[in-house]
């Protein structure tokens, strides 16, 4: 029997966590931990580690945020990526899913919907369903190619540690618990081999082994099995068969146990027959009265008793099933799974075997039970067997629904991420000769700006539309996906290119022609889409995937509502496989935290000390210091700005709390994260992690960004100052659209644009336009920044105009923390007179 999931559940208030056990109790799959208060769940996990946690807002003193922000410290004996799920009494979606991702919390389900926790639980551990199900197994292998061939083999159903040697495995086997040992015991290791197998068996004279034998001699084997090893796998084998050896012996020891009891019962009541007939009545009262099946089978399968657990079961009387086969209540397709276990008990080839299948009710209905068959003598020493027969149709639908929630997106009610990696990489390795394949990779354009504008609840109504417009258009036979977000993913076996673009186009058509309607607004979106080849030539998963995401890339830079098919001789595939690769480095480098700040004073001019330093970005890839204009049009590209700035923000506060010496910084801020849930939430926890005063720090953004999202932008600043930052309108003057919304942005300083500052000694134009940004600046109340001020005399007229900081090379270069010791008495020198 699988293990159960460890689920601790943390909850102040008795009845919440009643109404969870209640709505979780029907799965069948968790061994429920309660726990009041959360103190006392941390002194458990400092002890031992779960499987899962419900933990409710009221939890004592440490609530049930902090409470979550503890278990992602990774301080405790549970993992800290140990799925976490909040059911508040109270539920506003927008401030709690975004709180929930700032205290690393999985999801979050009201109380009074309690009814969608199992598919919030299946949603969250579907990323854990492979390793909270697999064995551990270690490996002896010295090849570290066979070693790697084997590990993937078994990767599905087993945790593989590999050894490459017989003392270093049995060290590592002496330090933990392996379900089984699988080692080569080839003609060339027999003798490193067997000392092992005796070792490990001196310590666990139970361990599941198996050996793998490239020898043809027959005693060879007897001498392995006699030796203790519990099974062998003979060379040349395919991994199928290796993987059923392996899972077969690793359970041996389940089966073994189940029985162990009841043989032991029998031979003690063959010993007395008084104290059989003594027990024989008090066992026909609990035969009366067991809810599992109890049946007896002869020689031809037939039933020679029941208890009355079969007629409340499946509603045949006793008497009109005593003589009939068991094989005539089952399900069809499931007799010769059942005729397969009784012959092997009957045969003595197997001891005991236990199946689950579908019997037949008297009302017509399948329902699913678990039979569990052993081969016994009767008092004439024939051979009989007995059952015991269990009703698990509502563990099976739980099961059942637990894997339709698995393999399935909960939105959309289209497959899911997991299984479409899955049918990707099966689809590709089951491609040979002519075979043609095609994989469609789609993107909504612009779905972004209805979730910004709208809010969530309206862009899950579209993706839900756009999923109703695919099943409608696109054939049964193809595979249709959700990967995530406004992402979708279609499947086409036995499909050329060509019918592949057709279904393609008809899906950008039908997207295109449709409207889709949210209460009273109605919406009108496109997507683009990419489609490669999938053949003999080319059939790498990820390989086909990152072909269709360069054609998807492609139409979008194209003009978006379009279809591009992967062309490997295409000029525009092998400069966008470029960027996207270049693009990849640069997000392996912001995730791996290869990162270096440099900080640039900014001068004020009238008190002539350093006002603050601006933050700027320098990424560190092969050894090499990569400066901004080269990687940020690949991350805009991979529309990952946000990783970018989320890494800046938390190294500069870092740097502020390290270094009080640097009173304030400045960080700048793309147009994506200002659009982004997540930042804000994001800069309020590291500036309460690392203790900085909000008013050290002062964020930018763009004149052009912030004018093409002005609201958003004034509800950041609005956000910001109220958290007791400040905020700049950078570049001013590039867009110089107009001077009146510097009156709606409540930011407190503005940056005139360096081109104008540039020139200004040449070109009495850029004179006046930095001298009226100046004079505007004052007169709402800003302070104004000059940026590329590269001499003395520019320094000179900045100073008489009345701008008030400067910042440029003539001031210092960026440079960073460790060189930054002497820049006040050096700037002072300078700027002097």
């Amino acid at each position: 029997m699988a293990t159960p999931l460890s689920l601790m559940i943390i909850n102040a208030n008795a009845a919440e966590r009643e109404v969870v056990k209640r709505t979780l109790g029907r799965l069948d799959v968790f061994e429920v931990i309660e726990q009041s208060d959360s103190q006392q769940a941390l002194q458990l996990l400092k002890e031992r580690p779960v499987s899962l946690v419900i933990t409710g807002l009221d939890v004592g003193k440490i609530d049930g945020w902090r409470f979550s922000r503890m278990v992602r410290s990774g301080l405790l004996k549970t993992p800290k990526h140990t799925p976490i799920v909040l059911t508040p009494p109270f539920y506003c979606e927008r401030i709690a899913e975004t709180t929930a991702r700032s205290y690393g919390i999985d999801a979050v389900v009201p109380i009074e919907r309690q009814d969608l926790l199992p598919q919030a639980l299946a949603k969250v551990l579907s990323t854990q369903l492979e390793k909270s199900s697999r064995l551990k197994l270690l490996l002896l292998e010295p090849d570290a190619a066979k070693a790697q061939q084997m590990s993937d083999a078994l990767a599905l159903n087993f945790a593989v540690q590999v050894c490459d040697s017989a003392t270093h495995t049995l060290d590592i086997y002496l330090q933990g618990h392996y379900a089984i040992v699988l080692l080569d015991a080839s003609v060339a290791n027999t003798a490193s081999a067997n000392t092992l197998v005796q070792n490990i068996l001196a310590h666990n004279p139970s361990q599941a082994i198996v050996t793998i034998i490239d020898s043809q001699d027959a005693d060879y084997a007897e001498q392995l099995l006699l030796s203790g090893v519990t099974d062998f796998v003979r060379r040349p084998y395919d991994n199928a068969l290796l993987m059923k050896v392996c899972d077969h012996a690793a359970r041996r020891e389940d089966f073994i146990a189940s029985y162990g009891e009841f043989e032991k019962k029998v031979a003690q009541l063959s010993q007395s027959q008084q104290k059989y007939k003594e027990l024989y009545s008090a066992h026909q009262r609990i035969l009366m009265h067991l809810n599992t099946v109890v049946m007896e089978l002869d020689e031809h399968g037939r039933i020679s008793f029941l208890n009355p657990a079969w007629e409340a079961n499946t509603g045949f009387g006793l008497k009109h099933s005593i003589g009939t086969r068991l094989e005539d209540y089952c399900y069809e397709g499931h007799k010769p799974r059942l005729k397969t276990a009784l012959n092997a008990v009957f045969k003595a080839q197997a001891k005991r075997r236990k199946i689950e299948l579908q019997l037949q009710a008297s009302n017509g209905q399948l329902i699913w039970f678990e039979c569990r068959f052993q081969h016994v003598s009767d008092h004439n020493h024939s051979a009989v067997i007995t059952a015991s027969i269990d009703n698990i149709e509502e563990r099976k639908q739980a099961e059942l629904k637990l894997q339709h929630l698995a393999l399935h997106d909960t939105l959309t009610g289209l497959h899911n991420r997991y299984y479409f990696d899955l049918q990707l990489s099966a689809l590709c390795q089951a491609t040979a000769g002519d075979d043609l394949h095609a994989l469609i990779y789609i993107d909504l354009d612009h779905f972004k700006i209805i979730n910004d504008s709208k809010g969530h609840q309206e862009g899950d109504t579209v993706l839900k539309e756009v999923a109703e417009l695919f099943l409608q258009h696109i054939e049964e036979q193809y595979l249709i996906f959700r990967i995530g977000g406004d992402e979708f993913a279609i499947l086409l076996p036995n499909t050329p290119l060509l019918d592949a673009h057709m279904v393609a186009e008809s899906i950008c058509v039908a997207i295109d022609g449709h409207q889709f309607q949210c209460q009273e607004q109605i919406y009108s979106i496109s997507c683009s889409i990419g489609v490669t080849q999938i053949s003999v030539q080319n059939n790498d998963a990820n390989e086909c995937l990152k072909q269709a995401d360069i054609a998807l890339y492609i139409a979008k830079s194209q003009g978006r509502n379009l279809v591009h098919c992967y062309d490997a001789s295409d000029s525009h595939s092998n400069a966008m496989q470029s960027g996207l690769e270049w693009g990849h480095n640069v997000r392996s480098a912001l995730q791996q935290d290869n990162i270096e700040l440099h900080y640039q004073p900014v001068w004020d001019i009238k008190r002539s000390r350093i006002a603050y330093y601006e933050v700027l970005l320098r990424l560190r890839i092969d050894g090499e210091l990569i400066y901004p204009n080269h990687f940020i049009p690949a991350l805009e590209m991979l529309n990952d700005s946000y990783l970018m700035d989320q890494c800046v923000v938390r190294s500069a506060i870092r740097d502020l709390s390290e270094h009080p010496e640097i009173q304030r910084v400045a960080i700048n801020l793309s147009a994506q994260s200002l659009l982004d849930d997540r930042l804000l939430p994001h800069i309020k926890t590291m500036l309460y992690d690392h203790g900085v005063d909000p008013k050290r720090v002062i964020f930018e953004i763009t004149e052009s960004a912030s004018v093409g999202n002005l609201e958003a932008t004034r509800e950041m600043i609005l956000a910001l100052n109220a958290l007791g930052c400040d905020f700049s309108i950078d570049d001013f003057g590039t867009g110089f659209s107009t001077f009146d919304y510097l009156k709606r942005l409540p930011a407190q300083h503005v940056k005139i644009d360096g081109s104008f500052v540039r020139d200004m000694q040449r070109d009495p134009i850029d004179y006046a336009l930095v001298k009226a940004i100046n004079d505007i600046a004052a007169s709402l109340d800003k302070g104004s920044v000059a940026e590329y001020v590269e001499n003395k005399e520019i320094y000179g007229m900045l100073k008489e105009i009345g701008v008030d900081y400067a910042q440029g090379y003539f001031i210092a270069k960026p440079a960073p923390l460790h060189a930054l010791e002497n820049n006040q008495k050096i700037i002072a020198a300078k700027t002097s007179g």
